[in-house]
């Protein structure tokens, strides 16, 4: 019987993650203070995350050991399995191998527990007694509420107003485990408040909602903010999916050609790929690709500027593919995705040519996903949908050059609590949506007056 899927024996996950920022041929532009122009500190970030993981987020260390009590956590479900999509090859028809990891494996459905459980963890032995923030499409919001519900901490999550109403089942999963959801902009704070009071429909953004999440972590005492995405701590530890990846190829004796991952923020993206990467920058000739929407285009689209990672001003200049802070997004039920820039290790690989990215409207990402669905079982979420979509697109590029190709990409999440999506898909009210020129134009202004990295 040919071997459909590896998995590890528990005493076989990875025990330390990747940094990547220790391997990088050209250092990363630091994130500067908007106030004094100057790169940010430690102190700086104090009030915002605590001290553990701002070590983490600066660290030009290769490898970081994962702690004891975090590897007992994600024992639970880890080590995910890595699968060989061979029903999908066959409805493709094209000369690729197409391997997966199956981050849908975890309690809440994706990829997110892999840093909601270290970052619950590393607040929890600072003494925080409570966490709060922002969640798109409701899989970082529910993740982290499971976190802080293992380790015992409070959890407030400010979830985007329009998945909070078309995702109902998300926040209620984030309700069973504990945790306060709250559809923003809201009246909690005095940045949601603002954006009613202009924009009174406004269906909001991750945007607004880190706004309002950092404020009410600074305003609450024993309190720390989190975040999913982004941050250079998160994707670090994301990266335990391609590390057990690389182990499992490697069981099966195979190397792969492409390395592929749906891109909002960057954290699953940067999970499969970096380790990948890092063979890249050392010689190994593989390509790396970041999917995204064509109605929030950051990576293909936007500028490469410092700007804000909130609506309000209240984070650091970060420096980013961006659409700008002010930007808000079509509601295109890809929530995990509607972010206005790009986690900066992300970008700098992009910048630097040691990734790819590309576009894809909603359309054809759930036309991808229902044939995923009906080949392999298993329903994709909407985001994990852009990633099929770059597998069609890469198979049929392999049959038309006559060129096998070894693919491995990073299903990171299901779509059982997406089913509306794909009730609009099938009822054709999803319209293949690209963001016009003019929004393009408004990014360039929204970073005007900032540094240049």
């Amino acid at each position: 019987m040919e071997q459909m899927k590896v998995v590890l024996n528990d005493d076989e996950m990875p025990t330390q993650w990747y940094n990547i920022q220790a391997d990088l041929p050209t250092p990363m532009s630091p994130p500067l203070h908007p106030g004094t122009g100057q790169p940010v500190g430690p102190d700086d970030l104090a009030p915002i995350f605590p001290m553990n993981l701002i070590e983490q987020e600066v660290s030009q260390q290769r490898w970081i050991d994962i702690p004891e009590e975090v590897l007992a956590k994600y024992l639970i479900w880890r080590p995910t399995p890595l699968c060989r999509a061979r029903n999908f090859e066959k409805l493709l028809d094209a000369p690729v191998k197409i391997y997966y990891k199956n981050e849908g494996y975890s309690p809440a459905g994706s990829h997110k527990p892999n840093t909601a459980i270290p970052q619950a963890y590393y607040n929890k032995i600072s003494g925080i007694k409570r966490i709060a923030t922002e969640t798109g499409a409701g899989q970082w919001g529910s993740a982290l509420s499971m976190a802080c519900q293992m380790f015992g901490l409070e959890c407030r999550v400010f979830m985007v107003k329009v998945s909070y109403e078309q995702k109902p089942y998300r926040r209620l999963m984030m309700k069973t485990w504990g945790a306060e959801c709250i559809a923003s902009p809201s009246t909690l704070t005095e940045a949601g408040r603002q954006v009613l009071a202009e924009h009174p429909d406004s269906p909001g953004s991750l945007g607004i909602a880190i706004s309002e999440a950092v404020e009410d972590a600074v305003t609450h005492d024993n309190s720390r903010y989190s975040l999913g995405s982004v941050l250079n701590h998160v994707l670090m530890h994301q990266t335990i999916i391609g590390l057990e990846a690389k182990k499992q190829l490697e069981k099966l004796g195979v190397y792969p050609d492409v390395v592929l991952g749906c891109a909002g923020g960057g954290s699953n993206l940067g999970g499969i790929a970096l380790p990948f990467v890092c063979d890249k920058i050392h010689g190994k000739n593989v390509t790396t690709i970041a999917a995204e929407p064509t109605s929030c285009p950051t990576l293909t689209r936007g500028p490469f500027a410092y700007d804000f990672g909130d609506l309000a001003k209240k984070t650091p200049l970060l420096p980013m593919y961006t659409l700008g802070h002010d930007y808000v997004p079509a509601p295109i039920h890809a929530g995990g995705l509607r972010y206005h820039g790009m986690a900066p290790i992300i970008s700098h690989l992009v910048k630097e040519g040691l990734m790819e990215a590309r576009a894809y409207n909603q359309l054809d990402t759930f036309d991808a996903g229902v044939k995923w669905a009906r080949s392999e079982g298993f329903i994709p979420a909407p985001e994990t949908n852009h990633v099929i979509a770059a597998v069609v697109e890469e198979a049929r590029r392999a049959k038309e050059e006559g060129k096998e190709k070894v693919i491995l990409f990073n299903w990171s999440g299901h779509g059982l609590v997406d089913l509306a999506a794909y009730d609009a898909f099938f009822e054709g009210k999803l319209l293949p949506y690209e963001l016009p020129e003019e929004e393009i134009q408004r990014a360039l202004k929204a970073t005007n007056g900032f540094p240049r990295p």
